[in-house]
C-alpha cells in the first residue's frame, strides 16, 4: 500500500498537462491487478514515434532493462503505449523517469550545441561586416 502511494507520487509530476484552461491526462499508467511493479505499460498521449523510439532507445542502454518497447495505438490517435519490464525488483517506474531525464539532457545538449555554432556563426559575419539572415 505505502508502495502505491510513493509511486503515484513519483507519477504525480509527469501526470497532467494544461491545454485550454481544463487539465489533461498527458500520461497514464496501466497496471493489471496482482502484478509487479518490473512491468508497467505507460500510455502517452498526444505523442507519436518522435518521442517514442528516441525514449526507447535512451531506455534500452539500460542494462536492468529486459524488455522496453511501444506501439501507436491507431494512425488517427496521438497516443502511443511505451512498456517496460525490468530484471530483479527495480520499478518501471524509476528507470522509465531515468529514460526521460536523460533524453532530456541529451536534447538540452544538442540544443546548446546548435545555438552556440549559430553565435559563432553571427560573430564571423560581424567581424567580417557581413550581413547576416
Amino acid at each position: 500500500m505505502e508502495e502505491d502511494q510513493e509511486l503515484e507520487r513519483k507519477m504525480s509530476g509527469l501526470k497532467t498537462s494544461v491545454a485550454e484552461g481544463e487539465r489533461k491526462t498527458a500520461l497514464e499508467m496501466v497496471q493489471a491487478a496482482g502484478t509487479d511493479r518490473q512491468c508497467v505499460t505507460f500510455v502517452l498521449h498526444e505523442e507519436d514515434h518522435t518521442l517514442g523510439n528516441s525514449l526507447r532507445y535512451m531506455i534500452m542502454k539500460n542494462p536492468e532493462v529486459e524488455f522496453c518497447g511501444y506501439t501507436t495505438t491507431h494512425p488517427s490517435e496521438s497516443k502511443i503505449n511505451f512498456r517496460i519490464q525490468t530484471r530483479g525488483n527495480l520499478p518501471a517506474v524509476e528507470l522509465f523517469q531515468k529514460g526521460l531525464n536523460e533524453l532530456m539532457n541529451v536534447c538540452q545538449h544538442v540544443l546548446d550545441k546548435f545555438e552556440a555554432s549559430i553565435k559563432e556563426y553571427k560573430d564571423q559575419k560581424a567581424s567580417r561586416n557581413e550581413p547576416t539572415f
